[in-house]
């Protein structure tokens, strides 16, 4: 069940299932003789000889001593009564209550007994009434209260304490003690006191090189007419422990001097010791490898650490994860000596080992196949909970993140050790795709998982960066075409170049720098187009012949962050030489000489005609323009019976050279005199005739947005709702055969009022391939253009109708 219950000496120990109570709050309360619950906390709880613990990954301890504040004690038998309420909010609303009463058997009492609990120090003396003392008892019970006016209050009863400090004595009365945080109380036979560790008057003690906690007190109380004193000095070993070669050694001398003052001789009567309260046997220690030893001043144990017994704990240092050795070591020495006959002297250590960084593995079980990031973080303690998951600067809950998409599971193993696995969809907005190489992207998952552990509500976070390598891109592929004047590239955009840039040489292609030179950069999300004029100065001139010259694009996409060469794409054709030169009708020639690819260092601005003081008019980094008369600069010109021509060069000489590197011969024409004769005659061509056919067309309407028709609606946003008399544009396209050959028209198109084309009412959009006459909003027809997304127009009708709805004796009709 949730609870479990244990007398072990003079400790009731209830011990609560971590699984039952997991994700509550929790008060415990203890309930007096009168039936009142006294809310436990922590002062109280030291006050009061109680102590709440976790005992390991799986319990919580309650513990109750058998002189605590609320125990009933009659005869040997101690009754204790402890309320636990359990909620699922902090302010403990809507609370549930467990009432649990337990009764344990303890005795006979030792003359003194002291335990060193885990949050305080008890001793427990039994009181010893001496013959009366002369003069002492006064005749009249009222002479009594005059001198003694702070202990009349009952019969038995404890007066004050007085505190035996280096410096001085301080005495506290009853009243005064409980205010400062001590705990006193008295049965007919024995007188208790409690002191917390961090109440005042604790001192530190060092005896054989163990600091001890120690306070030195004597307690007054009446009996009768009579007050009495006892010594209530306490002491409890602080240190002790010590870590070498993997073995935790814990020392505890035998016989301390401030409680065995005036004392000559002493002998030991038992020496036992043992793991959570639980005594074990000499057979048992040798199992699990421990060793307990007893010389003349002291009691050692040695365990090994991760020996059965203990547990490992989480522990975070600096924000490194680690683990700790917690084990929780029990000794019970009892001795005579003397003064004070039998002393029974209980100590219960939990003993914890220094930091231990641990190293956390991180493995990737992708299933590419699935197209699922499969990542197991772990193993972990089975104190570690995850708290939430920060994902692209953004931290989330667990459950915030299963609605993102994450998938989270935790798997425990036989030994209570858990991990936890996260699996993301590979299309999830957060995994940062990148191409790799050939046909190969880059899969990222980059999250940071934050943790917790309990009850120590230590936080840590481990970052998980697991890349997977997947065969799945699709590279961006081109077609290079040229005009008259223009070389064309049309890039298809794949699946890995949406942050891509285009650059020519080292000169980045935007659309500002386009619009710069003249040049076009048209980007619909599927197609990157771009158009550059033959005479530019980023097209590369490779050959130059009477049958055309070589000119060339050259083009790169770089990655957008690295910058790094991603994919190269070139066109190259053969333009006209005519489109170097201008022979204009009144004796003007314009020339423009280009650079030619394999003479790096022509300086363009130095070309010249045979004249050399004929120099260009304009210089571009490729090009230089001259501008001149026929009559001019060198020109030659030569008659024969029809045609009159002249001739230059444009020459390129390197300093202090006469011969040219560079030679650009041309000619312009003139007719002296032509005469042309035309003659024209009409023919009439046949009519156009169809030859019927029979094949297999594939085709598909669609509905869209806008008048651009750029954008259709999906099947996601179907209904579309429209209003009365709002455009509709439809699109008809033949998607296949793709022949040109093929031409597209519409005969008979109508609307129904189900998705049944047979269906009644009808009502025609389309007659014949025409509008219907008799539509108050007749049909309009759109024109098809060539672009990027139309290869055919005459594959495909576009035409606008007007939102209608069918009526009936003005009643409206609806499917």
């Amino acid at each position: 069940g949730p609870m479990r219950l244990e007398c072990l000496g003079n400790l009731l120990r209830i011990t609560l299932s971590v699984e039952y109570f997991e994700d509550k709050y929790l008060s415990f309360s203890v309930v007096d003789q009168s039936g009142i619950a006294w809310e436990l906390d922590e002062a109280m709880a030291a006050q009061c000889g109680y102590t709440v613990t976790y005992s390991n990954w799986s319990s919580i301890e309650f513990r109750a001593s058998a002189a605590s504040c609320h125990a009933h004690l009659e005869k040997d038998v101690f009754t204790v009564t402890i309320q636990i309420k359990t909620s699922r909010t902090p302010d403990m609303k809507n609370a549930t209550s467990h009432l649990k009463s337990a009764s344990c058997h303890y005795g006979p009492w030792s003359l003194r007994e002291l335990v060193c609990e885990r949050n305080y120090m008890e001793v427990s003396v039994r009181k010893e009434v001496p013959q009366p003392i002369k003069d002492f008892i006064r005749d009249a019970p009222e002479d009594w209260s005059l001198v003694f006016p702070e202990a009349k209050s009952e019969e038995i009863s404890i007066w004050q304490i007085v505190f035996h400090q280096p410096e001085e004595k301080k005495a506290l009365l009853v009243s005064d003690a409980w205010s400062a945080g001590y705990g006193l109380n008295t049965t007919d036979t024995r007188v208790v006191l409690r002191i917390p560790h961090t109440a005042a008057q604790v001192q530190l003690v060092e005896d054989q090189g163990i600091n001890f906690s120690v306070v030195r007190s004597s307690t007054f109380y009446k009996h009768r007419w009579m007050i009495l004193m006892v010594d209530t000095t306490v002491a409890c070993p602080v240190g002790g422990g010590d870590y070498t070669n993997k073995t935790i050694t814990w020392t505890v001398p035998k016989y301390f001097p401030l409680l065995s003052a005036g004392a000559t001789s002493f002998k030991d009567v038992l020496v036992e010791a043992g793991v959570d309260l639980h005594k074990l046997s000499a057979k048992e220690m040798a199992s699990r490898k421990y060793v307990l030893s007893n010389d003349l001043n002291a009691i050692m144990m040695k365990i090994p650490i991760g020996a059965e017994g203990g547990y490992y704990k989480t522990s975070v240092s600096s924000g490194q994860l680690g683990k700790k050795y917690t084990i929780n070591l029990f000794l019970e020495h009892q001795w005579e000596d003397n003064k004070w006959g039998l002393t029974k002297h209980i100590f219960i250590k939990e003993i914890e080992t220094p930091f231990e960084q641990v190293e956390l593995a991180i493995t990737n079980n992708s299933n590419l196949s699935t197209r699922l990031m499969n990542v197991t973080v772990g193993t972990f303690l089975p104190d570690v909970e995850l708290m939430n998951l920060t994902i692209e600067g953004v931290t989330l809950a667990v459950p915030q993140a299963v609605q993102h998409g994450y998938i989270i599971h935790r798997t425990r193993y036989s030994n209570g050790s858990k991990a936890y696995i996260i699996q993301v969809p590979l299309d999830a907005p957060s995994i940062k795709k990148e191409y790799v190489r050939d046909n190969m992207r880059a899969y990222t998952l980059n999250v940071t998982l934050a943790f917790i552990t309990r009850p120590s509500k230590e936080t840590f976070t481990v970052p998980v960066i697991t890349v997977s390598a997947v065969r799945d891109a699709v590279l961006p592929s081109v077609r290079g075409f040229c005009d008259g004047r223009n070389l064309h590239l049309i890039i298809t955009h794949g699946n890995v170049d949406q942050n891509w840039l285009p650059f020519i040489s080292d000169w980045h292609l935007t659309p500002e720098a386009a619009q710069k030179y003249n040049y076009s950069l048209r980007d619909n999300g599927t197609h990157l187009a771009i158009s550059v004029p033959f005479l530019s100065p980023h097209v590369n001139y490779e050959g130059f012949h009477t049958s055309g010259i070589k000119a060339s694009l050259y083009l790169t996409l770089k990655d957008g962050i690295t910058l790094a060469n991603r994919r190269d794409f070139s066109v190259s054709c053969r333009f006209s030489p005519s489109e170097l030169i201008q022979c204009l009708p009144n004796g003007t020639v314009i020339i423009t000489a280009i650079k030619m690819v394999g003479i790096a260092d022509l300086d363009i601005s130095l070309l010249v005609l045979r004249d050399r003081q004929c120099k260009p008019s304009l210089v571009t980094e490729k090009t230089a323009t001259f501008k001149f008369s026929v009559n001019t600069c060198g020109t030659i010109r030569k008659f024969n019976s029809t045609t009159m021509t002249y001739e230059n060069e444009v020459l390129y000489f390197r300093p202090g050279n006469d011969t040219p590197v560079y030679r650009l011969a041309f000619v312009c024409s003139y007719a002296v005199k032509q005469v042309v004769d035309v003659r024209y005659e009409s023919k009439k061509n046949p009519l156009p005739h169809v030859k019927p056919g029979f094949g297999s067309l594939a085709l598909s309407l669609k509905l869209f947005k806008e008048k651009s028709y750029s954008e259709p609606y999906q099947e996601s946003e179907y209904p579309v709702v429209k209003y009365l008399r709002e455009a509709l544009y439809f699109e008809v396209e033949l998607l296949q055969p793709k022949d040109a050959r093929l031409d597209l028209n519409l005969d008979d198109c109508w609307a129904t009022n189900s998705q049944s084309q047979d269906s009644l009412p009808q009502w025609p959009i389309l007659i014949n391939g025409c509008e219907n006459n008799k539509d108050s909003y007749r049909t309009v027809f759109h024109e098809v253009n060539y672009s990027l997304r139309v290869e055919f127009p005459q594959h495909l009708k576009r035409f606008e109708v007007r939102m209608f709805t069918f009526v009936q004796n003005s009643t409206l009709l609806q499917e």
